[in-house]
């Protein structure tokens, strides 16, 4: 047989791909240590698949070998795969692999982050760190010699024998200067962790395997244990706890997926931008910003999704428009929601006591895709007054020391009279006053969030075009309000109206509407902030749009419950006011008039109405007030 020695050039169009190549078109060149991996992966799956139809031998058990020289400055990678004939080196390395860099590198230059995960770059990769490869192969194929290929970065190479012994394929990278980092073994450990950890296929670093080879996702979920799970996620996501839960997905039809995602316990952060859901194909890790494949709402997710049937080789831009991907966001989508009902089925106190966490996920979710919203509409949970302990049935649910309900399971409970109205509350503690007036008559009401519900009880009106949502504080109905009728002086005033012609005097503020009222519940406060509902969404919708709290709106009731002691003083003591000399007021109608403003700071300080600059001014009016009601009760 003829010794093999021949040099060629490599026909390439571009000829400055190899500068191309070698520049860095990526940030991140050790993606070429992924692509190299997976490539001795496929050659060992292939002569698997030759050995079984007795076109080759079949060979010791699949393993990837990296050997790392030191001295030589070299880094090689071996697989026992089925190798190449010169022939074909000729073909796939000269001709496929570099017109293929062509054609990628042509999608590259056309848009900025084109390329997701930097995924398929295959052997044409090893350019980006060395500056002379070598090839060495043998193939599996009966009575075939060894051929060494070899290239120096210019479109010139070399073709001769080569001098390995056992079917396979090792590629020697001469690295350059600036790329010596892939000499340490601690780097190279690294990225085969990161990239090729569930690999089937053993990789070994100086003889020791330091992949897991085991992909939990690509079992049945028949077969993995709950601990199985919670194992994966501790080994992906170290030092975040163990999951709240998770979704298997399996599917070969119409396309092939697989993948294991995680709904975290809630942290108080979450990624709704770049996400944390990792990507692979076939079990190769490809990049973790996979935004375009799922919803943005399932973003804050966490896991694994595995497809061959991912484009991984086109412009984002591209894949956000690709059905495909479109069906596979849908698909994982569903198979939540899925999850969801299911928990919720079978544990509904599970359920409610992870609901805090997976709020955010549903109620986005619902608002950005309307298929999701009808998929999810039933599991939708409130925070309600309404003990589920005093109830029968299965609505409430009792959680975590706190009941929770379904708007269908709330509305079950309206009388006929109010069923069209929705009641509810965003802050136990600045709401306290309205909240407790309308459950001390019996009213049930729902807790809600502040930031998420700002926009999800419009979204909720929209679906619901009958219901009215109305906050505790925007109003109250008769039923809070006695029915005694007041009597009048001999000028035809009542009590009322000469208090809220006192307190409207004081403020001096033609934006805060004065209201007086007899309130029923023993316990309510002398005075409370009400903020008619459309206006203050108004405000609330405004202060989202530029990204700060909401405070309160300039226009606002003030309701003074004049059964209050403290206001029933003021009503005397500005009764009892005597003008002094030729003034127009007297030092009992000033004193009347400073407790009409304190009621009114008391009222704004407990729906935290008094920005931080006021509370000094606050204290020191208290403080004054106070000394002056001492001196005239000693």
């Amino acid at each position: 047989m003829a010794v093999l020695d021949e040099q060629g050039q490599i026909q390439i169009h571009t000829e400055n791909i190899f500068p191309i190549i070698k520049k860095a078109v990526y940030s991140g060149h050790e993606v070429f240590l992924r692509e190299l991996v997976s490539n001795g992966v496929d050659a060992i799956s292939k002569r698997r698949m030759a050995a079984m139809a007795g076109d080759c031998s079949e060979g010791d058990d699949g393993a990837i070998k990296i050997h790392v020289d030191r001295e030589a400055k070299t880094l090689t990678i071996s697989d026992n795969g089925i190798g190449m004939t010169a022939d074909e080196v000729k073909r796939y390395i000269n001709q496929v692999a570099f017109s293929s860099a062509e054609d990628f590198l042509e999608k590259y230059k056309q848009e900025d982050d084109a390329i997701i995960g930097h995924f398929g770059l295959g052997f044409y990769s090893s350019f980006m760190v060395a500056d002379r490869v070598e090839l060495i192969t043998q193939s599996a194929k009966p009575d075939q010699e060894p051929v060494c290929w070899s290239c120096d970065g210019s479109p010139n190479f070399n073709l001769t024998g080569g001098n390995r012994s056992e079917p396979g394929t090792d590629v020697v990278l001469h690295l350059m200067e600036e790329e010596m980092e892939y000499l340490e073994p601690a780097r190279i450990r690294t990225l085969i962790n990161t990239y090729c950890d569930f690999m089937s296929v053993p990789v070994q670093l100086e003889g020791e395997t330091i992949n897991k080879m085991e992909a939990p996702w690509r079992k049945s979920s028949r077969d993995l244990s709950d601990q199985d799970y919670i194992d994966l996620y501790n080994y992906l996501y170290p030092f975040q706890g163990d999951p709240l839960l998770w979704v298997h997905l399996n599917t070969d039809y119409p396309y092939n997926l697989q993948g294991i995602l995680f709904f975290p316990k809630q942290t108080g952060r979450a990624d709704w931008e770049k996400g944390e859901i990792k990507l692979y194909c076939n079990q190769v890790f490809v990049s973790d910003s996979i935004k375009e494949v799922v919803p943005r709402y399932l973003l804050p997710l966490r896991g694994v999704i595995d497809s061959p049937d991912i484009p991984l080789n086109v412009s984002r831009s591209a894949l956000q428009t690709d059905r495909r991907v479109r069906s596979i966001g849908n698909f994982v989508a569903k198979k939540v929601s899925d999850r969801l009902r299911s928990l919720k089925k079978d544990d509904p106190k599970a359920y409610a006591e992870a609901w805090d966490s997976l709020a955010p996920f549903v109620k986005i979710g619902a608002m950005e895709d309307e298929k999701f919203a009808d998929q999810v509409s039933e599991l939708i949970l409130f925070g309600t007054t309404t003990n589920a302990n005093e109830q029968d049935g299965d609505d409430p649910i009792e959680a975590n020391g706190k009941s929770f309900t379904t708007l269908e399971g709330y509305r079950s409970r309206l009388s006929e009279e109010h069923s069209k109205r929705i009641l509810y509350s965003t802050d136990d503690v600045s709401q306290a006053g309205a909240l407790n007036l309308w459950t001390a008559q019996g009213a049930e009401v729902l807790k809600l969030e502040t930031v998420i519900d700002t926009q999800f009880i419009p979204w909720l009106e929209y679906r619901h075009e009958e219901l009215k949502f109305q906050r505790v504080d925007a109003e109250l109905d008769e039923s809070l309000k006695e029915e005694d009728p007041e009597l009048a002086d001999q000028d035809g005033t009542t009590d009322s109206e000469r208090l809220r012609s006192l307190i409207k005097d004081a403020l001096n503020n033609e934006k805060v509407t004065v209201q007086v009222q007899a309130l029923k519940a023993e316990g309510a406060p002398p005075a409370m902030i009400l903020l008619p509902e459309q206006m203050r969404r108004l405000n609330d919708m405004g202060a989202l749009m530029e990204q700060r709290l909401p405070g309160l709106p300039d226009h606002h009731v003030l309701l003074v419950n004049r059964r209050h002691p403290l206001v029933e003083g003021l009503l005397k003591l500005q009764s009892g006011s005597v003008l002094v000399g030729n003034s127009e007021s007297s030092p009992t109608l000033s004193l009347s008039e400073n407790l009409a403003r304190h009621l009114y700071d008391m009222a704004r300080l407990g729906v935290g109405g008094l920005e931080p600059n006021e509370l000094a001014g606050f204290q020191t009016r208290s403080a004054e007030l106070m000394g002056t009601l001492m001196q005239r009760g000693l």
